[in-house]
C-alpha cells in the first residue's frame, strides 16, 4: 500500500474528473457534428474554456501530464507523416492519370487526322473530277466547239439596264450559249459585266464568248433602229415629245433636264459661247441640229443629245466650204466672227428667221430686217424686234401653254417687251437660216408680213410703218397687192411654222 493514500485518492479524483470532462466533450462534439456545427477539420472550438483550465490539484500531477503530452506529440508527428505520404501518393496517382489521359487523347487525335486526311483526299478527288468536267464542257462552250454544227441566226432582246443573269439567261434560251454559269464566270474574269446594251440583236449561234460579248456591247449591232426626222424650226419641247412618241426616250423630263445642264460642256467646246444659261428656258435650244437620225428604242438620253451635238459640230463648227462667193474655204463659225455677233447670237437670229420665213429667199430679206432693227432701230423708233414667234416661247402658241398657267403666262423671250435679241434661240434652225443670219440681203426694210396660207404666204416688206399698215389692211380684206410677186413668183414657199394658217402676223 502507498504511504500516501490521500495523494493517490486525489490523483484518482482529478483523473476521474478529467475523464468525465473529456467524455462530455466527445459527446458535445458528436452532437455538433450531427447538427453540422463542426469545422472542416473536425474540431469544434469550445465556447467555455474554464472547464479545461487546470486547477491547483491538477498541477500536483504535472509529471503524468507531461508524459501524456509527449505521447500525444508523437502521435501528432505520426499523423503528419501519414498525411504527407498520402498527399504524395495522391499527386503521383493524379500525374499518372493525366499521363494516361494524354496518351488516350493523342491516340484519338492521330486517328481523327487519318480519317480527315482520307475524307479530304476523297473530296479533292471528287472536286477535281467535277471541276474538270465543268471546265471541259465550259471551255468547249467558250470556244463554240459544241456549237459549230448547223449555226443559225437568232433574234434576242436584251432588257434595259441588263444584269449578267439577264444576258446569260437570254443567250441560253436562244441557244447562243450552253453554259450560262461559265459565261457569267468568263464575263466577270474579263471585267465585261457592265457594258451590255439593251435592245434587239440578230446574232449567230456559232460565236465564241469574246465575240458574243463584243457583239452585245455595241449599239451598231442593234436591229431596233428608229428613224426620226427633226425638221428645221422644231423647238426643244417638240423634239422631246417626238422622241418620246417614237419610243426613243422614256422620260421626257430627264431629257429636258440634261438639255439644261452643263453635262456636255467638256466634250463640246462650242457650248462655251453660252454665257447666260441661267436666263434661258433651255440651255441647248438652238444646238439640236435638225436632220434625220437613226436612234434606238429606249436609247439613253445622253446618247441621243450627243448625236444632236455631234451633228451640229460636224455641220456648223467643223465643215468648211466657200461660203457667200468667197474664194477661200471657211466654217460658218469663222464667217459669223466677221459679223460682230457671237455664234450664239447668230443662232438666236437664225432661230427667229427659221420661225418667220416662208421661203429660202424670204429668210435673207427677213434677216436684213432684223439686222436693220438691231443696228438702226433706235434711230427709226423700232428698237424692238416685235416678233410674234417669241411671245409664247418655250411653247409654240398659246394653246400649248399648260392650262394651269395659260392665263398668266408671260415669256421672258417676248421681243415686244424689250430691245434687242432674246436670251437665246427660240428653236433649232437649219443651215440655210444660219447662213441667212450671217449674210443677210442688203435692204432698207424695217417691216414685213405674210399673206394668208391659202394665198401662198406671200411676203410683203416695207420701209415705213404706213406702207406696212396698208399691206396688213389688204391682207385682212383679201385684196392684197402684188408688189413683191415678181420677186417671189415661181419659188416654193416653206410651211409657215408659226401659224400663218390662222391668218397673218407682222413685226
Amino acid at each position: 500500500m502507498s504511504d500516501n493514500p490521500r495523494r493517490f485518492s486525489s490523483e484518482d479524483s482529478i483523473e476521474e474528473t478529467r475523464r468525465k470532462k473529456m467524455e462530455e466533450f466527445r459527446r458535445s462534439a458528436d452532437h455538433a457534428a450531427i447538427r453540422g456545427e463542426v469545422s472542416s477539420d473536425g474540431y469544434e472550438e469550445p465556447t467555455d474554456y474554464s472547464a479545461f483550465e487546470p486547477t491547483d490539484s491538477d498541477m500536483e500531477d504535472e509529471a503524468p501530464r507531461q508524459r501524456r503530452r509527449r505521447t500525444r506529440e508523437i502521435n501528432s508527428y505520426s499523423d503528419n507523416d501519414t498525411k504527407k505520404r498520402i498527399e504524395r501518393d495522391s499527386k503521383k496517382q493524379l500525374k499518372q492519370q493525366k499521363k494516361e489521359e494524354k496518351q488516350i487523347e493523342k491516340g484519338k487525335a492521330k486517328r481523327n487526322r487519318r480519317i480527315f486526311k482520307l475524307v479530304w483526299i476523297t473530296m479533292v478527288a471528287l472536286v477535281a473530277i467535277v471541276l474538270s468536267q465543268f471546265l471541259l464542257v465550259g471551255i468547249n462552250d467558250l470556244m463554240a466547239i459544241s456549237r459549230e454544227q448547223n449555226p443559225t441566226k437568232v433574234t434576242i432582246h436584251i432588257p434595259a439596264d441588263p444584269t449578267m443573269d439577264d444576258v446569260a439567261n437570254t443567250l441560253y434560251r436562244a441557244n447562243v450559249i450552253k453554259q450560262p454559269g461559265f459565261f457569267k464566270l468568263y464575263a466577270k474574269f474579263t471585267s465585261s459585266e457592265e457594258d451590255f446594251r439593251q435592245g434587239d440583236f440578230e446574232i449567230e449561234t456559232d460565236k465564241d464568248y469574246e465575240a458574243i460579248i463584243n457583239f452585245l456591247q455595241s449599239n451598231v449591232n442593234r436591229t431596233d433602229i428608229v428613224k426620226v426626222q427633226i425638221t428645221e424650226g422644231m423647238n426643244l419641247l417638240e423634239i422631246a415629245n417626238t422622241l418620246h412618241e417614237k419610243e426613243v426616250i422614256s422620260d421626257i423630263q430627264e431629257f429636258l433636264d440634261l438639255c439644261n445642264s452643263d453635262y456636255f460642256d467638256t466634250d463640246f467646246t462650242f457650248l462655251k459661247d453660252i454665257t447666260n444659261a441661267s436666263d434661258r428656258y433651255y440651255k441647248l435650244e438652238g444646238y439640236l441640229f435638225p436632220d434625220t437620225y437613226d436612234f434606238y428604242v429606249g436609247e439613253a438620253p445622253k446618247s441621243v443629245i450627243s448625236k444632236f451635238l455631234n451633228n451640229y459640230d460636224n455641220k456648223i463648227v467643223l465643215h468648211k466650204e466657200k461660203y457667200f462667193g468667197n474664194s477661200k474655204k471657211s466654217t460658218l463659225v469663222d464667217e459669223a466672227a466677221e459679223t460682230g455677233y457671237s455664234m450664239d447670237e447668230i443662232l438666236t437670229i437664225a432661230s427667229i428667221i427659221q420661225a418667220e420665213a416662208a421661203s429660202r429667199d424670204d429668210m435673207y430679206v427677213i434677216s436684213s430686217i432684223l439686222h436693220n432693227r438691231l443696228k438702226y432701230g433706235a434711230e427709226y423708233g423700232v428698237s424692238k424686234l416685235n416678233c410674234d414667234c417669241t411671245v409664247y416661247y418655250p411653247y409654240r402658241k398659246q394653246a400649248d401653254v399648260p392650262e394651269s398657267i395659260r392665263s398668266t403666262f408671260n415669256s421672258t423671250y417676248d421681243t415686244n417687251d424689250f430691245d434687242g435679241l432674246p436670251a437665246g434661240p427660240i428653236c433649232n434652225p437649219g443651215t440655210e437660216a444660219i447662213k441667212a443670219a450671217i449674210n443677210p440681203s442688203e435692204t432698207e426694210y424695217l417691216y414685213f408680213c405674210h399673206d394668208k396660207a391659202e394665198n401662198g404666204s406671200t411676203p410683203y416688206y416695207s420701209v415705213t410703218n404706213e406702207e406696212h399698215e396698208a399691206y396688213l389692211e389688204a391682207i385682212e380684206n383679201g385684196s392684197t397687192a402684188t408688189a413683191n410677186s415678181e420677186i417671189y413668183n415661181g419659188y416654193d414657199y416653206y410651211y409657215d411654222y408659226y401659224g400663218n394658217n390662222d391668218g397673218y402676223y407682222y413685226e
